[in-house]
């Protein structure tokens, strides 16, 4: 049997050799991940559609198909975690999972403790009420019961509201059954997934309404072209990138509005950043761009 030497090996074999022996980038790029489990995406899945959820072993919702498409391309394999909101955060910097997700908004304060995508999507906070009351400016919240999220941003902004009596949920599925039932008389949640729930149940009699305030003192609950992201540890930021830049691929080629008409992410708002560059110069370079579709 003949014994096939380097010294005798043409240049094409042996490019062909290494070529075989190597293994996929996806593996040796993982190398680089800091992962709850090798080659493993564990995401925390805090269930309301349409952000990100997970079904028959793939994620779903208009954050949840973004994701599955970069952890796709990056190698990685997708652990579901299913936990409620208000542990999620903590959950991240603790290393019981890798990334938070599904309607995550972009702030400072998250900014200075996790490392953040590029976002997916935009959006504008509002309230959601019966028809017939037409909320939407700060001043009709006031002397009102209003029902929101454990941990989300705003809190601090609903809370100086004159007279405003807070209530705060687990879940987004347990604050509109209170507004249903008439024992909140509004909520301030995430604008697609109530969006969403109300698309599905016409009969409940109730609008979400985008504030039309816009004021500088309350920027979290009425400024437009806010970000939705996704969340790892600061130790993470090497996947983060990688994350963003297969984000930035999905605006590149639109895809992001073919995935966000499935979910009812339809307006105009959803694909349309802030004119001001808020992420400049505090998590980003002084010359980063917010992604818009087509670039």
């Amino acid at each position: 049997m003949q014994t096939l030497t380097m010294t005798g090996m043409t240049a094409g074999a042996l490019a062909l050799l290494v070529a075989l022996s190597a293994p996929p980038a996806s593996a040796t790029d993982n190398a680089a991940y800091k992962l709850v489990e090798p080659r493993m995406l564990s995401v925390a899945i805090t269930g309301d559609m349409p952000g990100l959820v997970a079904r028959d072993g793939k994620l779903v919702g208009y954050d949840g198909e973004i994701l599955q498409i970069a952890a796709d391309r990056l190698g990685l394999t997708v652990k579901p975690v299913p936990m409620e909101w208000s542990g999620a955060i903590a959950a991240v910097q603790t290393g019981r999972v890798d990334i938070i997700g599904g309607n995550v908004a972009w702030t400072e304060q998250r900014a200075n403790t996790l490392s953040l995508t590029d976002p997916t999507g935009y959006f504008q906070n509002g309230i959601t009420s019966k028809t017939e009351n037409n909320w939407h400016t700060l001043a009709n919240l006031e002397g009102k019961t209003v029902g929101s999220m454990t941990g989300f941003s705003f809190l601090p902004e609903l809370r100086r509201i004159p007279g405003l009596e807070l209530s705060l949920y687990d879940s987004s599925d347990a604050a509109l059954r209170d507004l249903v039932a008439g024992r909140i008389q509004a909520l301030v949640g995430d604008p697609p997934v109530i969006d969403y729930a109300l698309s599905k149940n016409p009969a409940w009699g109730l609008a979400n309404l985008p504030f039309t305030d816009n004021k500088s003192d309350f920027p979290l609950l009425t400024g437009v072209g806010r970000q939705y992201v996704f969340g790892l540890s600061k130790e993470n930021k090497t996947l983060a990138d990688a994350i963003s830049a297969e984000i930035r691929k999905l605006w590149t080629a639109c895809e992001v509005k073919a995935i966000g008409s499935r979910y009812g992410n339809v307006s105009k708002a959803n694909y349309t950043p802030s004119a001001q560059n808020f992420r400049a110069g505090v998590d980003r370079p002084a010359d980063w761009k917010p992604p818009v579709c087509g670039q």
